[in-house]
């Protein structure tokens, strides 16, 4: 299944003003909120943009007596996304509390996965280019609760709380250390991204917090990482630094490039990098220094005592299993093979779930190549220039589209009445075919009638004959003159033949 792509190794990069060449060292730590209706120990609401503090438990507000009861659907969908990024599923699981303090964090502790995560080793395909990847191993994903958020900007004395995210399922998602720089390390969240939307298990809205990362970035002499890959013993490299609460794939690759830079001018200058977790400001676009990087006996981990070991059974994570829908590279590939669609065409029509739906229903029937080159050229052009709208809100239904492609391929319309029919079809709606059939837009294919045109336009325009006789190259004069005494509804390929036939 991924037999096209070459899987390449990293390259020195070069950072200009360094005295030497230099490797990024780069994982991630995504933080993704489980796609669920209700929080991960409780049953409030989880609707984005509520009212302050209107969603929020007893549980959530950590109020006395109160014990938090596992949302099995939460589990439900991180053994799904375990299973799209085919990692390892552990049977027994547990849960942790981190303890510390924060004041959008009631409980003085957060319940996380520690020593025990629900998801264990697995992979991402990260498509660089066409026909080119590179595969980033993850760690580990584990299922833990987010704090609430501080607000500090409604009064110049006072910070408020909103405790509506208090709760909400996350899945932190770990990387290896195995991404090697800026673009790469977007293209991984994009990738991810893409492959949480289609197994439906975080809606990966970046700018409501759904999808956010912890950048961590280290520096190294080229080669050195590679010797000590296996092992994962990474103290041979440089400190790394971390980079907190990215959720812009711009700023992501901004923050990874400044840092890289920081830490490269600190060491050429003969200094040392401090292990510190970092800001990104885009305003500055610098990173800075937030605090220093705690490890995990800072936060005085235990076993969370009112929360048993989590166990789940094979047959239901088979029965998960069976129930995954195609995921992006397995949609692409068949789009290829079974379309012919070139790489490119297949990676944008997949890039999301809905518009690879959207162009399977268009190409029923139809040629794939039309329908595709339809689908991306003239409707994700005009839904970009309409305000960049979603395929969801697109005016042309499938069979719409699809009508208009079949009345091309049966000769009916030519690609511009075409273009002038979806169109019309764009803003007012309403049967391609009924249509062109009261607006009298379908194609003249009678070969009398063209020919009938081709020769008044040859008699009127006898010095034109001679030159297009002197140069073939001419002939296209022809062709618009008689395509613009049809009304542009002669069909293009005969009038090509019968001018070429007349001229020669």
């Amino acid at each position: 299944m991924l037999d096209h792509l070459a899987f390449t190794a990293p390259k020195p990069k070069t950072i200009a003003g360094a005295k030497h060449d230099w490797e990024l060292v780069i994982g991630l730590e995504v933080h993704a909120q489980v796609a669920s209706n209700a929080k991960l120990f409780s049953g409030a609401s989880t609707t984005f943009g509520a009212e302050p503090n209107s969603n929020v438990a007893f549980v959530d507000a950590a109020m006395p007596g109160m014990l938090p009861v596992i949302n099995e659907f939460c589990v439900e969908q991180a053994v799904r996304t375990g299973l799209g990024l085919k990692a390892d599923i552990n049977l027994t699981s547990a849960f942790d509390r981190k303890n510390y303090f924060y004041p959008d964090l009631p409980q003085g502790y957060q319940i996380s996965q520690l020593y025990h995560p629900i998801v264990g080793e697995g992979e991402v395909i990260v498509d660089m280019e066409p026909g080119v990847a590179r595969r980033v191993r993850i760690e580990r994903i584990h299922l833990e609760q987010d704090a609430g958020k501080s607000i500090h900007d409604m009064d110049p004395n006072m910070s408020f709380v909103d405790l509506n995210r208090t709760g909400v399922a996350l899945m932190e998602i770990v990387s290896r250390p195995d991404i090697r720089g800026p673009e790469e390390a977007a293209a991984y969240v994009v990738k991810l991204r893409q492959i949480l939307r289609y197994l439906g298990t975080c809606d990966g809205n970046m700018q409501n917090g759904s999808l956010r990362a912890d950048v961590n970035v280290s520096i190294c002499r080229p080669g050195d990482y590679e010797k000590y890959q296996d092992t994962q013993d990474f103290s041979h490299l440089g400190t790394r630094c971390e980079i907190k609460n990215m959720n812009s794939m711009r700023f992501i690759q901004q923050a990874i490039d400044y840092e890289a830079r920081r830490q490269i001018a600190i060491v050429e200058d003969g200094g040392s990098v401090v292990q510190e977790t970092r800001l990104y400001d885009p305003d500055k676009g610098e990173t800075r220094s937030m605090r220093s990087k705690e490890e995990a006996h800072d936060y005085r981990y235990f076993p969370c005592p009112d929360l048993l070991p989590l166990e789940i059974e094979q047959a239901w994570v088979d029965d998960i299993k069976a129930s995954l829908p195609e995921l992006p590279d397995e949609k692409m590939a068949r789009f290829v093979r079974d379309f012919g669609l070139s790489e490119y065409d297949a990676g944008v029509l997949t890039a999301e779930a809905e518009n690879a739906a959207y162009f399977e229903q268009v190409a029923a029937g139809n040629d794939g190549k039309l329908a595709a080159n339809w689908v991306i050229n003239e409707l994700f052009g005009r839904l970009k220039k309409d305000g960049d709208k979603a395929i969801t809100d697109s005016p042309v239904s499938p069979d719409q589209l699809g009508g208009i492609i079949a009345l091309i391929t049966k000769g009916d319309i030519s690609g511009k009445i075409a273009k002038d029919l979806f169109e019309i079809v764009y803003t007012t709606g309403g049967d391609p075919a009924e249509i062109v059939e009261t607006r009298g837009m379908k194609q003249v294919t009678d070969t009398g009638a063209i020919e009938a045109a081709v020769d008044e336009i040859i008699a009127a325009n006898p010095a034109q004959v001679e030159k297009a006789k002197a140069n073939p190259k001419l002939a296209g004069w022809f062709v618009g003159q008689v395509m613009k005494a049809t009304g542009g509804k002669a069909n293009p390929k005969a009038v090509n033949e019968i001018i070429a036939r007349k001229l020669n």
